[in-house]
This record gives C-alpha cells, sequence and structure tokens, in this order.
C-alpha cells in the first residue's frame, strides 16, 4: 500500500512541480506544494462536506440513539476522519517525503498540530469577532492565514522533520 501512495504522490509532485516555474521567485518548491495540496484538500474537505449534507443526510438530523446530532454537525463529524487522513497523505507523500520519521509517530504529530491548529482558529475567531466587532469572515481569513503559517512551519519542523544522522 505504501508503495501505491509513493508512486501516486511522485506523479502529484510532478503536475505541481510542473507549474511551480512562475511562483519560484516568491516561494520555495516545498511551500508552493504545501499551499495548492492544502488548497485541494481545502476544496475536497468542501464538496466531501456539501455532498454529505445533501445526499446522504438530506438535510436531516442524525438520530444515533443516545444522542440526535444537527445534520451540519453529524456532517462534519463523518467528513473529519477522511478529509484529516488525505491530508495526512498529501503532506506525507507529496509535501514532505522526504522525512524519514515512521508513518505512526508522523500521523500523531499531524493530529497534534491540527488540534493546535483548530484551537488557535476558535481562539482567533472568538477574539477578532467577540472582542475586536470584526466581521466574521474577514476575521476567518486573517485567522487563517496566520494558522497556514503556523501549520506549515510546524509539519516541517515537528511532523514531517527530517532526522539527521
Amino acid at each position: 500500500m505504501r508503495n501505491i501512495f509513493e508512486t501516486i504522490g511522485g506523479w502529484i509532485r510532478t503536475i505541481i512541480d510542473f507549474f511551480y516555474p512562475p511562483f519560484r521567485k516568491f516561494t520555495t518548491l516545498q511551500f508552493f506544494r504545501y499551499g495548492v495540496t492544502g488548497a485541494a484538500n481545502l476544496v475536497f474537505d468542501w464538496v466531501l462536506f456539501f455532498v454529505i449534507y445533501t445526499f446522504v443526510l438530506q438535510h436531516q438530523m442524525l438520530n444515533l440513539g443516545f444522542i440526535t446530532l444537527s445534520s451540519h454537525i453529524a456532517t462534519f463529524c463523518i467528513k473529519f476522519p477522511i478529509v484529516l487522513f488525505s491530508g495526512f497523505l498529501l503532506q506525507k507523500y507529496v509535501t514532505f517525503n522526504d522525512s524519514d520519521l515512521r508513518g505512526h509517530v508522523q500521523l500523531f504529530r499531524y493530529l497534534v498540530v491540527f488540534v493546535i491548529n483548530l484551537l488557535v482558529n476558535y481562539a482567533g475567531l472568538k477574539l477578532l469577532v467577540d472582542v475586536f466587532n470584526l466581521y466574521p469572515t474577514i476575521s476567518n481569513m486573517l485567522v487563517s492565514i496566520i494558522t497556514v503559517f503556523i501549520s506549515y512551519f510546524s509539519q516541517k519542523r515537528y511532523t514531517f522533520k527530517v532526522v539527521q544522522n
């Protein structure tokens, strides 16, 4: 299975790298790959949310017997592990493919960074919207810019770091 992911990751890298030259003056290849794979995973997240919300749950509450989830929260819970795993695979096999840490260590660290970003997102939105009264969409954009950089440097130096022997 690992060989399949490595092969597909190589193909994706080749495609992304083809579009890199015009951006060479502005960013490193690794950060460009990170941006492209992150954007692709974000679009995948949006499409998956729409499909699950509209066609699977059909805007209906999800009754699990012991708890009933609203349709948008149920959709989030269903899509979350899928998007988390797809993002991890893209980062592992496309962006940070030179890391020599074991896969389970990378996955755990990826989850840690993801949770930290969730907390930064929550705190940033609470601060900008509730304290500074900024418009929520603009606040979300500002916080997203911050979390992109936090995530990139965390993934590069912690999750997928290259161990020098």
